[in-house]
């Protein structure tokens, strides 16, 4: 999304040394979804499943998967990066090494975690390294944080298989990360469902066209 620090700052992730100190108190905000009025904070139903993906600009994204049935919460927040707690301004600033991601809870009886993967592959250009359309920052990578084996090996698989559409038209080389999950540190109350609050916000996310094989 447009900010003050969309122009000039760095593309790679800092050191440890170099990263912002952030603190120690977790961000305060409202426990309800905008949307469906369940709790973002755990504890969760029993037999819940949980996903976290990267793709661009969180505002977007989070509404990509929050409209799939099956979903039994979202929410935005920073993972990935080095600073413990940052706020908004600092992970723009890309001196946390954090990227912007959707935190997913659902229910994998209703909903699989392939077809998560679906959406987000058809969501976003992979390809693009530390950006995301207009959007340039660490916090605009591409990456798949996963909760247990067979995520990471399911994601693993579906890279394979959309690099292979990708490279028949003429697409570079997939450069989402794919890992485990780290910790999840909520984004500020505004950015929570934000297209819901505001229908006409700003999303930058844009896909390849090139739809994920069943």
């Amino acid at each position: 999304m447009p900010t003050m620090f969309q122009h000039n700052k760095p593309l790679t992730i800092p050191s440890a040394d170099e990263a912002l100190p952030g603190r120690a108190q977790p961000m305060q905000l409202e426990s309800e979804h905008f949307v469906n009025g369940h709790s973002m904070f755990p504890p969760y139903p029993q037999g819940m499943s949980q996903a976290m993906f990267g793709l661009g600009c969180f505002w977007g994204a989070e509404r990509k998967f929050w409209q799939l049935e099956g979903v039994y919460v979202t929410a935005v927040g920073y993972a990935a990066g080095l600073t413990p707690n940052p706020g908004y301004e600092e992970v723009c600033s890309g001196m946390t090494g954090h990227n912007e991601v959707v935190f997913v809870v659902f229910d994998s009886s209703e909903l699989t975690y392939s077809q998560l993967l679906k959406a987000f592959w058809a969501s976003h250009d992979p390809t693009q390294g530390m950006a995301q359309g207009n959007d340039r920052g660490t916090q605009y990578r591409s990456g798949i944080y996963t909760y247990s084996k067979e995520q990471q090996l399911e994601a693993e698989a579906s890279r394979d298989r959309y690099q292979m559409l990708l490279s028949q038209a003429d697409y570079p080389a997939i450069t989402t990360e794919i890992i485990t999950a780290p910790e999840f540190y909520f984004a500020e109350g505004y950015h929570q469902q934000y297209l819901a609050k505001n229908p006409n916000g700003y999303c930058g996310l844009g896909g390849t066209g090139l739809i994920y094989p069943e």
